[in-house]
């Protein structure tokens, strides 16, 4: 959140609050491993499991990528030699969202006890996969993944706090799928009554706009900044948000994360550990009035690109 004031220093002062130290583990190197996701040759499903493989070393990517291999083999003998687009996409949906022998009579579902993906265990594909109950994170992502290995035209489109899919036929019409409602069309106008934003976000190109590979790298990616602030690294979780953002400029959530990682540091540093203003270092608030102003030039710059609380921010 934005820090909602100079008077931030006083408060932190005031605050008593038990915080746990960073785990510092690869910091420094974090910056140059995320910003080789960005290689040009490595595809979203590449892109995903070497995220999840830095959130959870025991992630089996090989595994996890011969089951995605796998389902889009399945996918195109159902859909017949020669399938034109709107036959592989209808497919595609038969395989992940109905029932029957091709998916072992277990379909993928809405994790209703998780619909945002909050806990983090359940953003990894590969949990995904193994408990077929995902979220509007992993719920797109598979369909993409999938969909994109048997030549259709997908991308990833952002809304507040949701991800879903732009479908190009073969007329070259593009259509919104949304995956965690069995990869339904929908309308731009859904979206914006269903999760409400702003005309200048969409203007902006911020919210509905169809993603290119760098920023839907970066989109992916940003779950790395999400383990950061989870486990208090803000540094790393800054570090990481600077390379997101030179990649996908318009990416709100990526700014409110960095923004979010400040105000991290100032209570971190200053919360509970100093009775008096002057009691502070003076090289501890020149230093707390740099976090401050990064915290509220993150915020500043999602607001202007359109951004409001009411779209979501991070905890």
């Amino acid at each position: 959140m934005r820090l909602p004031c100079a008077a931030f220093l006083a408060f932190c002062v005031s605050v008593t609050m038990a915080v746990a130290q960073p785990s510092g583990v690869d910091a420094p190197d974090a910056p140059a491993k995320v910003e080789l996701l960005f290689t040009p040759n490595h595809n979203l499903l590449q892109v995903k499991l070497a995220v999840d493989a830095m959130i959870d070393p025991a992630t089996n990517i090989r595994a996890v990528t011969a089951s995605v291999d796998r389902m889009a083999t399945a996918v195109s003998v159902m859909a017949g030699v020669g399938a034109n687009s709107a036959a592989k996409l209808t497919a595609l949906k038969r395989y992940l969202y109905e029932r029957g022998s091709w998916n072992g009579n277990k379909p993928f579902q809405y994790d209703m006890d998780d619909l945002l993906g909050e806990k983090l265990s359940n953003r990894m594909l590969q949990r995904y996969l193994t408990t077929r109950r995902g979220n509007c994170i992993t719920m797109p992502l598979l369909m993409l993944f999938i969909g994109q290995r048997i030549g259709l035209k997908l991308t990833l489109a952002e809304a507040p706090l949701h991800l879903f899919l732009k479908y190009t036929d073969d007329e070259g019409t593009m259509w919104n799928l949304e995956a965690t409602s069995g990869g339904g069309f929908t309308r731009d106008a859904w979206y914006r009554l269903q999760l409400p934003m702003s005309d200048r976000a969409v203007t902006n190109g911020v919210y509905l706009r169809p993603l290119s590979h760098g920023e839907a790298t970066a989109l992916i990616a940003v779950f790395l900044v999400e383990r950061d602030l989870a486990t208090r690294d803000f540094e790393r979780a800054i570090a990481v948000s600077d390379v997101l953002l030179r990649h996908h400029s318009r990416f709100v959530y990526g700014l409110v994360k960095k923004g979010s990682a400040y105000r991290g540091l100032l209570f971190r540093e200053l919360a509970g550990k100093y009775r008096r203003m002057e009691d502070i270092p003076v090289d501890l608030k020149r230093q707390a009035d740099a976090w401050y102003a990064q915290n509220m030039q993150a915020f500043d710059k999602a607001e202007a690109l359109g951004w409001r609380p009411e779209d979501g921010q991070m905890k």
